[in-house]
């Protein structure tokens, strides 16, 4: 197996595991937040969702553009091949989660 295959797959495991023990330990609520896990090394940032507004991140050799809109948050204007992470569409309940696996980023809800 490749070098960077491997490397995808133990970052999705990674997402996978993350969201279900998030979703597990989290119930929805008001002052909800995003969880945005990006680049290399991998840095942790916590978006309200109470506040629209736009970020652009830099990850994995590409520029992640997030949106954050009456309470929900999602990957917009993707420039990755697939734009898969659109069609996760608008997360705003907890447990809620989006990756972007070329940027290696991912997005997860969880309770303020």
């Amino acid at each position: 197996m490749h070098h960077k295959h491997l490397s995808t797959v133990l970052f999705v495991a990674a997402v996978l595991i993350a969201a279900g023990v998030l979703y597990l330990a989290t119930h929805g609520g008001s002052g909800a937040v995003a969880v945005v896990q990006y680049g290399s090394p991998q840095k942790t940032l916590r978006l309200p969702l109470d506040r629209d507004a736009r970020y652009d991140l830099e990850s994995g050799g590409y520029t992640i553009h997030l949106q954050v809109q009456d309470g929900a948050i999602a990957f917009v204007d993707s420039p990755c091949p697939d734009h898969l992470c659109e069609g996760f569409g608008w997360l705003s309940r907890a447990g809620d989660w989006a990756a972007c696996l070329p940027a290696e980023a991912s997005v997860t809800i969880e309770d303020g």
